[in-house]
């Protein structure tokens, strides 16, 4: 009996495959092997064809299904994780109407900063916990201004795991917490958020019906068989942001609990059972996977575009063919502190962080005489590190205490140079998982379908592999930290 989990992300889509009974992957893969185009038509846009994620889910799925040497009918349940924010439009046939809107794209910034004002930041934080900013409701506002013709065709929207999930089953579905995400959800009146949505003129029809987080949303279809290799009648069982999912592949369920990803971009994300939000809207608060009535659970998250990818640009830059790995080995030469040279992250599109200014990626303080492609290295991953401090120091300002942080084994958690960064400047304790969000994903479909009876049963196979602890001495990495928000302070005032 085996469980797959799909994670529908920006530079590819991973599935898991799951001993249901052990709790232990026994097949893992993705597709493409190398990252996945983001389309810029403009600067600060960035979109993706839809049909492109379906592609290669189907090319994962089939080869999970071939690597873990297992027959289609042995798999019980599918559970899909998702990126979060990006808006599918879709008519009636689920043809896609134009290409996504991802969640990087910075085009319906002044449109949320407009409806944040014109509404009112009292209301808007009481009821939505978040500025409408650059989210969802805000992307397809500027569809309906932009692109008329499109927006009329339009039958439902949807977020990424909803289309995927949609293209499995034939249903259109979405969640609370996926309604949340995009900014439609009325924390107050728990629905809808209308009031919103009768700002901008959009029509409250277009907005798909919710399906549970955790239960039975839909079943493969015959066409979805035949293109992935499935068994028809496959439930589709769990469904989450990306985010969510990942907190919850970490078994971060409960208010105090603290989960970290850094892939393309970099996230912390914290449950709590209050209703909760910043007032500058520079962290954001959502929808957790397990909110019920009888128990709030909201997740506060705090997002910086500009992670993984600075890693990525980096290592494409070098020119020398290096792996992730040997850079990491190379940054680990130089001393905390890069020799004073800073890197400001911020090269992915507007940062909520710093309220949804779009500053670009700087380097300061270079010498040419003193730095050279190992302090490059180095000075990228504190500078993604710090750029997450500066977040966790908002985060504690509204309540949220951020002692142990827990983590996948991946992405940039693979680089000592940025853990132990990370784990000095924040003074939290650091552990990392045997666990990704596909396999995350598919821990979901096992509780959802019910053959998991309770969340303790579904992390059976969870296990700890690294513990990361602060370092005594950290008076270099202080000051650095110190010199590198003054340097943001400036680049922020000029903006």
């Amino acid at each position: 009996m085996y469980l797959l989990g799909l994670d529908i992300g920006t530079s590819s889509i991973k599935a898991a495959i799951l001993d249901a009974e052990t709790g232990t992957c026994t097949a893992s893969c993705q597709s493409p092997k190398t990252e996945m185009e983001i389309l810029t038509p403009k600067s600060g846009w960035a979109e993706q064809n839809p049909e492109t994620w379906w592609k290669h889910t189907q090319l994962a799925i089939a080869e999970a299904i071939s690597k873990a040497g297992i027959i289609a009918n042995e798999i019980k349940a599918i559970g899909i994780s998702y990126q979060m924010h990006g808006l599918v439009c879709v008519d009636k046939d689920l043809n896609v109407l134009r290409s996504s809107i991802i969640w990087c794209d910075s085009r319906a910034v002044e449109i949320g900063n407009t409806a944040f004002r014109e509404i009112g930041a009292e209301k808007c934080l009481s009821h939505l916990l978040n500025s409408p900013g650059n989210f969802t409701a805000s992307k397809l506002k500027w569809v309906k201004d932009n692109e008329p013709e499109v927006y009329s065709r339009i039958y439902k929207i949807m977020l990424p795991g909803d289309f995927i999930a949609a293209k499995l089953t034939g249903k259109i579905h979405t969640t609370e917490s996926g309604l949340s995400e995009g900014i439609f959800w009325d924390f107050e009146t728990q629905a809808p958020a209308e009031f919103l949505l009768e700002k901008y003129g959009l029509d409250k029809a277009l907005l798909a019906d919710t399906a549970p987080t955790f239960g039975i949303q839909g079943t493969v279809n015959t066409e979805a068989a035949v293109k992935t290799g499935l068994k028809p009648g496959t439930p589709v069982c769990y469904r989450a942001g990306d985010q969510p999912n990942n907190a919850f592949s970490l078994n971060v369920l409960n208010p105090g609990e603290i989960a970290a990803t850094a892939g393309t971009s970099g996230v912390v994300y914290g449950v709590s059972k209050q209703v909760k939000y910043d007032p500058q809207s520079r962290v954001n608060t959502f929808v957790h996977v397990n909110n019920s009535s009888a128990e709030t659970r909201n997740g506060i998250l705090l997002c910086i575009n500009g992670t993984g990818i600075l890693n990525s640009w980096i290592q494409k830059m070098a020119g020398e063919d290096l792996s992730y790995s040997q850079i990491n080995e190379i940054a680990a030469t130089v001393n905390p502190g890069s020799d004073g040279l800073i890197i400001l992250p911020f090269g992915n599109g507007a940062e909520r962080v710093l309220e949804n200014a779009e500053t670009g990626c700087s380097i300061h303080n270079l010498n040419f005489n003193i730095h050279g492609k190992a302090h490059l290295f180095r000075a990228a991953q504190e500078g993604i590190a710090f750029a997450l401090y500066y977040g966790i120091k908002i985060m504690q300002k509204m309540g949220v205490d951020i002692k142990v942080i827990r983590a996948g084994k991946a992405n940039m958690f693979l680089s000592p140079v940025f853990s132990q960064t990370l784990a000095d400047i924040s003074g939290a304790v650091i552990e990392l998982y045997n666990t990704d969000g596909a396999q995350g994903a598919a821990r979901g479909a096992g509780i959802g379908a019910g053959i998991y009876e309770d969340f303790t049963t579904a992390f059976s196979g969870l296990k700890k592999l690294e513990t990361i602890n602060p370092s005594m001495d950290t008076q270099l990495l202080t000051q650095a930290y110190q010199s590198w928000e003054k340097e943001l302070e400036k680049v922020n005032n000029e903006k």
